[in-house]
């Protein structure tokens, strides 16, 4: 079935309909938020913006209208894209963004997926108010596998800042330095009665003893992972990242930027209420943060009104040891739907070292000092300006993107010691547009190495375009010849997106069956733009159905 959505970009504006429907314009977004009203960039005059419910083989059509001042586009985090690559988002990756006053329709197809994603801009900071859920039911006379819930409730978790998102970015890339902190979380939109001037501004939820819900939690964070609680309330882990997992019963969730995790909620408590609380999970020594809590409540159907809801007792800041727990204990459902069973053949290996380091200012700048940057296998990632990878991909254009990134770092080293940090060369990586080429169907296997470059820190790492099989964590350097053996070739999880342990490392795992260019990349939205990135490049396979197709005739120009 054909589903056509509307977005109006100054405001974006959505407006979800079975058939096509005409567009109204929608102005920018006022808001009143600790204390201080401003203008943002957001989605039919809402924050989050809207929910958009599809079934698994929908093919979904997006006209972006973009009337805000800045150049948009528009990324469906986690949907495979199979053969519409135009569709993914990224900008300069699968198309140039879509400038102000110009617009671009989105079309594709959900394809063997079911659960929760989300769509945000992939552009700038923009994304700190541009998203909304993407919620996947099954098809018609399929089910789910776990028990009906009563109610489905999105839990978008966000990140507040009393200022222009846009400019924080910018002044960070003028100086050099990080960017401005946040000041606050958001539970869909609310930052809860914590925070100043907020004490009416908290998100709400009542719910009937007795019944089950799914929560479908949403980390929308900028920067930070994030331990999510609710006071004497077990949470039961069924999807994660849009995939269906073996139940596991937690009494805390943890998620970087761009996971998501459904869970079911029971109301078995006592007749009251009962906050729900979010705070950052924050892994790096001595890296200033966040160190806010969001909140809102859980309201039982007869509470009383003037009941002072429990407060859970949520992790210390930097608390690894539960958040590795969470991360690495969940498991997928064999056999369920959608399930793919682990390649066993791999056919490209590749280790591949990511975190911080350093660059030269740029001369006469308001740069003092070296900037941050990042880097991964020593090469930190430059986007081009004129055209596309994606395009250059299509039409073989020469000099937009080279086709040599290591497949291992090109100076081995002790890579969590941080003595490493007195070799001053070291910290500086070279710029580059180096992307990985692949034969189509190839089996590619990406163990994610952690430095301890600038610090060690946990690193969220999202793969256009497939879900990975994660087979293993753990911490410290990886070990080929003990670590293989903690391999799980039998029931991993699979992730779009994996939070690579502080100081460790991840083994991955992906089938290259989707032609096109498809980004890999640090979640933090602080550290894509210091060059936090890399590429592949997967050929066309051998048939018409196996090949990209050509671009939309309305495909932005740069």
């Amino acid at each position: 079935m054909e589903r056509h959505f509307f977005f109006s970009a100054c405001a974006l504006l959505l407006l979800a309909a079975s058939t096509a429907s005409a567009a109204r314009i929608v102005q920018n977004l006022t808001v009143n938020k600790l204390c201080k009203t401003q203008i943002i960039t957001a989605v039919n005059g809402r924050l989050p913006g809207p929910t958009i419910r599809v079934q698994e083989g929908d093919t979904l059509l997006v006209h972006v209208f973009n009337k805000s001042p800045y150049n948009l586009s528009i990324h469906w985090h986690g949907v495979f894209q199979r053969l519409s690559g135009w569709a993914d988002g990224p900008s300069m990756i699968t198309q140039c963004p879509i400038r102000p006053g110009c617009k671009y329709i989105y079309k594709f197809t959900i394809i063997d997926q079911e659960g929760t994603l989300w769509w945000h801009a992939h552009v700038s900071f923009l994304r700190a108010t541009v998203y909304g859920a993407l919620i996947i039911r099954p098809r018609d006379g399929h089910s789910y596998p776990f028990p009906m819930p009563y109610k489905e409730v999105p839990i978008l978790l966000g990140e507040w800042w009393n200022t222009n998102v846009f400019d924080v970015e910018k002044l960070a890339v003028a100086t050099g330095a990080a960017p401005n902190l946040s000041i606050a979380y958001t539970i869909n939109g609310w930052p809860g009665d914590l925070y100043p001037c907020s004490g009416n501004q908290m998100y709400k939820l009542k719910l009937l003893q007795g019944r089950t819900y799914l929560l479908r939690i949403i980390n929308a964070a900028l920067n930070h992972e994030l331990f999510f609680k609710i006071a004497n309330h077990k949470l039961t882990v069924v999807s994660i990242d849009a995939g269906y997992t073996e139940p596991y019963v937690t009494n805390v969730v943890v998620s970087a930027p761009g996971q998501t995790v459904d869970v079911l909620l029971t109301a078995d408590q006592p007749v009251g209420s009962y906050y729900m609380a979010a705070t950052a999970y924050a892994s790096a020594d001595g890296v200033l943060f966040d160190n806010t809590t969001t909140r809102g409540v859980l309201a039982y159907d007869g509470a009383p009104s003037s009941t002072t809801p429990l407060m859970p007792v949520l992790p210390d800041f930097n608390d690894t040891p539960t958040a590795h727990k969470f991360y690495s204990n969940l498991t997928g459902l064999v056999g369920g739907p959608h399930w793919e069973p682990v390649p066993l053949k791999v056919d490209h290996e590749m280790l591949v070292t990511i975190g911080l380091g350093l660059e030269p200012c740029p001369v006469n700048t308001s740069c003092k000092g070296p900037k941050l940057s990042a880097s991964m296998n020593n090469v930190s990632f430059v986007r081009p300006t004129s055209l596309s990878m994606l395009q250059a991909f299509f039409f073989n254009v020469n000099g937009v993107y080279t086709t040599d990134f290591p497949a291992k770092p090109t100076i081995e080293f002790d890579y969590t010691n941080a003595s490493i940090n007195n070799n001053i060369p070291m910290l500086f990586a070279p710029k580059g547009t180096k992307l990985t080429k692949l034969k189509f169907n190839s089996t590619v296997e990406i163990i994610f190495q952690n430095t301890a470059i600038l610090g060690v820190e946990n690193h969220p790492m999202h793969l256009h375009g497939f879900d990975f099989h994660v087979l293993a964590q753990g911490f410290g350097n990886y070990n080929p010849a003990t670590d293989r053996k903690k391999h799980n070739s039998i029931n991993p999880q699979m992730r779009n997106t994996i939070a690579v342990p502080a100081g460790g490392w991840a083994v991955t795992r992906f089938t290259a069956n989707n032609p096109g260019v498809w980004v890999l990349h640090c979640h933090l939205d602080m550290h894509l733009p210091l060059g936090l990135a890399t590429a592949f490049v997967v050929e066309n396979g051998p048939t018409p159905e196996t090949t990209l197709p050509p671009p939309p005739v309305d495909l932005p120009q740069c």
